[in-house]
This record gives C-alpha cells, structure tokens and sequence, in this order.
C-alpha cells in the first residue's frame, strides 16, 4: 500500500504484473479500491509520480461513486429481481416475504442485520438447488458449497470441486444466480475458460449470455446495500 498526498489522501494498492507492459491505474467500481499496475521491472518511483500526475482522475472517479444505502425498515430493496419493501413490526416470529414486502419481525433497531441472515440462507437455498440440477445434466458431483461477501468475485471453483458464491447474488435476478451457479459447475468439467469451457455453460444454460451481460454492467449496485453489524 502506498498514500497518494494530497485532499483527500488516496489509498493506492501496487499489483507487479508479469504480463503488464505499461502502468496502468484502476478505480473499482466495487469497493473504490485504486490498484497502480507495475510491469515486473518498472521502478516503484516512477509508478507513484505517474499516479500523481493522474491523482485529479482518480479523485474524480472516487467522488462519481454512490455511497452505500444503509438497509433498514421502510426502504426498498431487490430480491430476485422484485422490489420489497423492508417492514420490522414489534414482535417475534420468522423473516418472511408477504407479497411486495420483506417483513423483519422484532423491530427496526437490528432490521438490516435480520435482513442479511434472512437473505444469506435464502441464497443457500436457491444456489444449492442450482448446483446440484447443474451438475446432476453433467453426471458429477461439487464439493462443499460457501457463501461470502466477495468483492472481486461472485463465484470460484477449486480443483477439489469446492464452490464459493457471493451472496449477494439473491439480490440480483433469478436467471442471473443460475449463470454463476452454471458458470463455475461448469468448472468441474473445465478448469479453464477456453471454447470448450463456454460450450459447457451453454449446455447447462442455453442463452447464459444475457445474465452474463447483466452482471457486467449492474452487478457492482448489488454491492452499494450495507447491512450493519
């Protein structure tokens, strides 16, 4: 990590790429992380002086972003691609949906926190029936299924067959959580994302390209909802 000077002070985060040929500056549109690129031997001074030069870009870039939306009684959240509405009445009894409405029973103090647990267990719930129809058309079996608030990815696949999903993934649109879950069963099969890997997808999702496509332009909003602690 290095400070970029100046109002206000920028946090940048230096990534040595073998493959880099030039230096390179990156805002993500996740997190606001600012990543400075450096080829393998290009001397740290120079990169610095180069995100100097660029530090009105970056600034500006940082001050486009949205600031989180704070989940709480009464505001408008997406699940499955429908708008609900977040109710917390006084009182016990189980998180439920009613309707166009997300209901949190216990009161507002700790809705956003009923809200996360609420939708986490949900995700499990649509992301293992996903994998496992998935992997059921391919005659193979996943390891052990993860759910975590990833920022950079919204699924992985190890070699040992483990899967990993975001699950933020229940606020985006059905068929959106079916091409990642698609995605990396099709990982069992190909450790790649080579033609024959894609031809997987396709088989497993025939027309995966137009979540796909969702998810490259609208999926850094599935992040822009803080839940508390």
């Amino acid at each position: 990590m290095r400070i970029l000077p100046g109002d206000p002070p920028v946090t940048l985060t230096l990534r040595r790429s073998a493959r880099a040929r030039r230096l390179s500056l990156r805002v993500s549109r996740l997190d606001g992380r600012v990543t400075l690129t450096l080829p393998a031997r290009a001397p740290e001074r120079g990169a610095l002086a180069f995100a100097q030069e660029r530090a009105a870009w970056i600034r500006e870039a940082l001050a486009r972003m949205p600031a989180p939306e704070t989940v709480g009684e009464g505001m408008q959240l997406p699940v499955e691609g429908r708008i609900l509405t977040l109710a917390a009445p006084p009182g016990r009894g189980a998180p439920r949906i009613e309707g166009d409405r997300l209901i949190l029973p216990g009161g507002p103090a700790r809705a956003g926190i009923r809200a996360q647990a609420f939708l986490k267990a949900l995700a499990r719930e649509r992301l293992a029936a996903a994998c496992a129809r998935h992997t059921a058309q391919l005659g193979l079996r996943h390891g052990k299924l993860t759910l975590r608030d990833t920022r950079s990815r919204w699924g992985s696949c190890t070699a040992a067959g483990h899967l990993m999903f975001s699950w933020r993934l229940i606020l985006a649109p059905p068929s959106v959580l079916d091409y990642v879950a698609a995605h990396e069963v099709a990982h069992l099969a190909r450790m790649d994302h080579s033609p024959a890997f894609w031809a997987v997808v396709a088989r497993l999702m025939p027309g995966y390209q137009t979540p796909r496509a969702w998810l490259k332009h609208e999926g850094q909003n599935l992040h822009g909802y803080h839940f508390g602690h």
